[in-house]
């Protein structure tokens, strides 16, 4: 990897930081996971517009495959990767740490790494990051809207089936498809495995998600307030 890309990671490892501080600082009578959400729902929004403008050809986002990839993907990309070495060192000063979340993770991390080592596969990567990010901000309001003080309302139940129909749309249709192509591509069996391997999360968190909007609109037809425990957290 060249020195400039790793320079790239690293001063945003410390704009992610900084910029988490200076939103604790803000909302200093807010949770620590408040603030995180926060920027983690600011990346989101950065993350999609990057890739959106990444992206070099609309009629065929993901093409041409395992090409090299242009300044603009892989600086998209290790803004992204600095941004997920951060969130994991934050997850583990968080109270809704969980294994698959820091399995997508890792997976991420390793992705993103080897896909600017090579400097290639810089297509099929950035259209992933969009699929991944896409339904962030909304991932992130509805807890944001919990701590707010809206839980349980019209807006935080409204905010939650807008969020389960974007994150399926991504990922349990227009995701598989892009799996699909990159198992079959000339790809390293390295990046085929990941591939696959953050297929499978999306379809587990979907299927959390599905149960949480059925539990949230059943309890609301029976007047219930509350979302299963046992629901687990769903991240993106």
């Amino acid at each position: 990897m060249e020195d400039y890309i790793v320079g790239l990671v690293v001063a945003g490892v410390f704009f992610w930081t900084i910029l988490f501080l200076l939103t604790k600082g803000i909302f200093q009578e807010r949770s620590f996971d408040f603030s995180l959400r926060v920027v983690s729902s600011i990346h989101a929004i950065i993350a999609v517009t990057l890739a959106s403008l990444s992206i070099q050809d609309w009629s065929c986002p993901i093409f041409p495959l395992a090409s090299k990839s242009s300044p603009m993907q892989i600086q998209t990309l290790a803004i992204s990767g600095a941004y997920l070495i951060f969130d994991l060192a934050c997850c583990q000063f968080s109270d809704n740490i969980n294994l698959d979340t820091i399995f997508h993770h890792l997976v991420c991390i390793l992705g993103i790494w080897a896909g600017l080592a090579s400097e290639r596969y810089g297509s099929e990567m950035v259209a992933a990051l969009w699929l991944g990010e896409i339904s962030g901000p909304f991932l992130h309001l509805r807890d944001l809207l919990k701590e707010m003080g809206y839980r349980d309302t019209d807006l935080n139940l409204a905010i939650d089936i807008l969020f389960a129909i974007i994150f399926t749309a991504a990922r349990m249709i227009v995701g598989p498809y892009l799996t699909y192509v990159f198992l079959f591509s000339d790809s390293p069996l390295l990046m085929k495995a990941l591939a696959l391997g953050l297929q499978l999360v999306s379809a587990f968190w979907a299927y959390k998600i599905v149960r949480m909007v059925i539990y949230k609109l059943s309890s609301k037809e029976k007047k219930g307030v509350s979302d299963p425990e046992n629901s687990g957290q769903v991240e993106s």
